[in-house]
């Protein structure tokens, strides 16, 4: 046995760089770049679905763009320098969708002729409902609520619910590459034969490039296969699915976006209230908050970091909530979470420094400026991204998009859920399950606990998305309870912290601690619980001493 046994470990042992050691500065900027690309699939993906639903046209898709762009370069750089200060991307979320389409049939909306008008009325009212819905995430983090909470948590109940968000894409990876399966299969064996089989290879002395950049190099030559068969014909007589999918110039980002816009509050005019669509979009800003916690778990293994203690964990959560404000107040058309395709690029380069993250929210700022260059890059087809996020999603994956929307409104058949959900992102199933090596996986209680909550956390989801030709299964005359159900209930993530999180605080809870892994987790509870918070996640400029932990 003694030549089987792998002893836990607290930290992964193969990264090369952690949350704060740096690569060389050329690696890093290039690093950071890389970055931007891979965040820019959502980016994309979000106004792609709403912003034609909302009455707008492909220039305000591209407005939109950008400005979804500029606001998560500055969230990604209030989270890293004064939130969890993990190297987090924060982009938009998909789980704000079905608040969103409750919001786009409003009658009232609806009834607007003029199609750009009820595009601007319609961001007013998402704005305003963002703005308020904000106010749940501050209170909740900067009250340490959201910390007291967290003491509930153990390895044996973070596990299913990091997990279940890359579990829950297991049959909705492949689809969206297979739209255009003559780009998207070279794009998966090429970045995975050079990420896994060439990686020790080192054409240039100093540096691993294929391990580093991967995602670069098998980007920019599929794109180029790709522009080659656009240009020389290949789709022309297509079904207009495989021309969307497949082609490099149906996306009229960089003929619509502009050369300069420099994106400001309250650009599409004061936000408007109403109580319906503040409380349909709370529920959002709940399961992003679950969601989130989940990824912040898995960046801190991924960075050679301790898990982040309550207190931490609490100011991530309430910059998050500053970060949504700022949706509602620039008007990016969506809310906040952590970008969990980043969180598995930390995996895949070995690269968990936080300075990365910070160049590429430099990236995120400059392209959204300078709108035709952004847009450039914006174009790259998603299939493209979609090889990219199988290999992702093995490492980090979720299910933040709610397939209840897709009935709401008139969705491109490129973007219908069975292929969205590839795009939409939470915790790595790996890294999640490998909470488990801190538990008994011999106990029962534990292994029910675990099917359990993977189980019933794709199942219950499953159900609700299996109403969808009947409006949904919770139509009660009030459109907002319909929406903040359904958004719960449809978050895999959410589903498997209510049960995993009940179940083990209430089964043989004493008798259990050392079973679940808690006298391993209980010393990262509290930031003087283990001395080495102190060097990651103490604030910067010498904050801590007006803030203290």
């Amino acid at each position: 046995m003694a030549d089987i046994s792998h002893p836990p470990m607290e930290q992964l042992q193969d990264l090369e760089y952690c949350i704060d050691s740096n690569p060389p500065w050329v690696e890093t900027i290039v690093l950071g770049f890389q970055n931007y690309i891979v965040m820019l699939g959502s980016s994309v993906m979000i106004p792609s679905i709403l912003v034609p639903a909302m009455g707008g046209n492909d220039g305000d898709k591209a407005r939109v763009i950008q400005t979804l762009l500029f606001v998560s370069g500055i969230k990604t750089l209030l989270q890293a320098l004064f939130g969890t200060r993990l190297p987090a991307v924060v982009g938009g979320s998909f789980a704000y969708i079905i608040p969103i389409a409750y919001i786009i049939n409003d009658s009232s909306l609806q009834r607007i002729p003029d199609s750009h008008d009820r595009f601007i009325h319609t961001m007013r009212a998402i704005q305003g409902a963002l703005v308020v819905a904000s106010s749940i995430q501050i209170i909740l983090g900067y009250s340490q609520i959201w910390g007291l909470f967290s003491r509930f948590f153990s390895p044996l109940g973070m596990a299913p619910v990091v997990g279940l968000l890359g579990l829950g894409l297991y049959n909705r990876g492949f689809p969206l590459l297979g739209n255009c399966v003559e780009i998207g299969l070279p794009m998966l064996l090429l970045v995975i034969g050079l990420s896994q089989y060439l990686k020790h290879i080192r054409p240039f002395k100093d540096i691993p490039i294929f391990e580093r950049f991967p995602v670069l190099i098998s980007i920019s030559i599929i794109w180029i296969y790709a522009v080659i068969l656009t240009a020389a014909g290949a789709y022309r007589h297509k079904p207009t699915l495989t021309q969307l999918s497949c082609r490099t110039d149906k996306a009229n980002l960089v003929s619509t976006a502009p050369w300069f816009k420099f994106p400001y509050p309250l650009q599409w005019g004061p936000p408007t209230f109403a109580a319906g669509p503040c409380f349909a979009m709370m529920a959002a800003v709940l399961v992003s908050m679950v969601e989130s916690t989940a990824a912040y778990k898995a960046a801190s293994r991924l960075a050679i970091a301790t898990p982040p203690p309550a207190y931490v964990l609490s100011r991530g959560i309430g910059w998050q909530g500053i970060g949504v404000l700022l949706d509602g107040l620039f008007g990016t058309g969506t809310g906040s979470t952590v970008s969990v395709e980043n969180v598995g690029l930390l995996g895949l380069t070995r690269v968990g420094s936080r300075r990365v993250v910070q160049i590429s929210a430099g990236f995120m700022i400059f392209f959204s400026i300078l709108g035709k260059f952004g847009a450039v890059f914006a174009s790259i087809p998603f299939p493209i991204f979609a090889a990219l996020y199988c290999l992702l999603f093995g490492i980090v994956g979720m299910l933040q998009f709610s397939p209840v929307v897709h009935r709401a409104f008139d969705v491109p058949p490129f973007l219908e859920p069975t292929h969205i959900d590839a795009y939409a992102c939470s915790v790595a199933a790996s890294v999640g399950l490998s909470f488990l090596q801190f538990t008994n996986m011999n106990s029962m209680r534990n292994l029910v606990i675990t099917g359990l909550s993977l189980f019933l956390g794709i199942s219950i989801p499953q159900f609700f998305d299996d109403y969808l030709p009947r409006n949904g299964l919770v139509r009660t005359n009030a459109g907002w309870f319909n929406a903040l159900v359904n958004t719960i209930f449809a978050s895999s993530a959410t589903v498997g912290l209510i049960i995993a999180v009940f179940l083990d605080n209430t089964l043989e809870v004493e008798k259990s601690k050392k079973d679940r892994g808690m006298p391993w987790w209980v010393k990262f509870r509290t930031f003087r619980g283990d001395s080495r918070n102190e060097e990651f996640y103490t604030l910067p400029f010498n904050l801590n001493r007006y803030f203290p932990p």
